[in-house]
């Protein structure tokens, strides 16, 4: 293996406290294609993970080809926390607020957006920031104190946070539109039709919709479910809605 250097391990060093950790080779794939700055990447095998390329992202293989440094693995291991089977690491730049919010404040809205009122599990919300990318939602907003940029969390969302807005707001804050929430006290939601405009609110895995959130709903909706089962899990019931929505006339992107 070619001596990477001191550089790409300099400048890991002195970013890290203030970038985006992408922990392994999906993260880094989504991050890419979706346009994320990368100041840089390690990998412990850089054959394998351009193979990875070759195989699954052929779209941004040269970019990755470009990015890329190896390192020993004893170096890779001491730059993360949990190490990826992929052997691969990044560090990208965050979206800025103001760019965060003006996506989300963007009219026509022509898909909703997801809120995570006071969400408690960063796997969680990471699953949801996956799925709300594969179904082409506006964003994901979190209230509370959970930060979505967390490295749990992108780890979770495998790099999609590019691909969507994402950001942490207070419910005053929450982007225009009616707001939907799913509370098992709602309307049966396969009675409705979700507009694109909807801001879909979700409640935390422990005690459900906030005061202040239940309060400035315009409508509270139920997912269909068997009498006895308590609840569903975040992501799952994040998935439902966002499928209901995309099959009752949405159009993902």
């Amino acid at each position: 293996m070619t001596d990477p250097g001191p550089e790409p391990l300099t400048r890991w060093h002195r970013l890290a406290g203030t970038s985006v950790l992408l922990d392994g080779f999906h993260a880094l794939k989504h991050a890419v294609r979706f346009g994320a700055e990368v100041p840089v990447a390690v990998t412990a095998d850089r054959r394998a993970a351009l193979a990875l390329a070759d195989e699954l992202a052929p779209d941004v293989r040269e970019t990755l080809d470009a990015l890329l440094t190896e390192v020993p693995e004893a170096v890779y291991r001491s730059l993360v926390a949990r190490p990826h089977p992929t052997a691969v690491a990044a560090l990208a730049v965050r979206p800025a607020r103001e760019a965060s919010l003006r996506a989300l404040a963007r009219t026509p809205r022509t898909a909703p957006v997801v809120v995570l009122d006071n969400p408690r599990n960063l796997g969680n919300a990471g699953a949801v920031i996956r799925l709300a990318a594969g179904f082409g939602a506006a964003g994901v907003v979190t209230t509370g104190t959970l930060d979505p940029w967390h490295p749990t969390v992108v780890r979770g969302g495998a790099g999609l946070h590019f691909a969507t807005a994402v950001e942490r707001l207070d419910i005053g804050e929450l982007p225009y539109g009616p707001v939907f929430a799913l509370d098992p006290e709602g309307e049966d939601i396969r009675g409705l039709k979700l507009p694109d405009e909807a801001v879909l609110a979700f409640g935390s895995e422990r005690s459900g919709l906030s005061p202040a959130l239940r309060a400035r709903a315009d409508h509270l909706v139920a997912l269909p479910m068997r009498p006895q089962v308590s609840s569903y899990n975040l992501a799952t019931s994040v998935a439902m809605t966002l499928y209901h929505w995309s099959a009752t006339g949405g159009t993902p992107a």
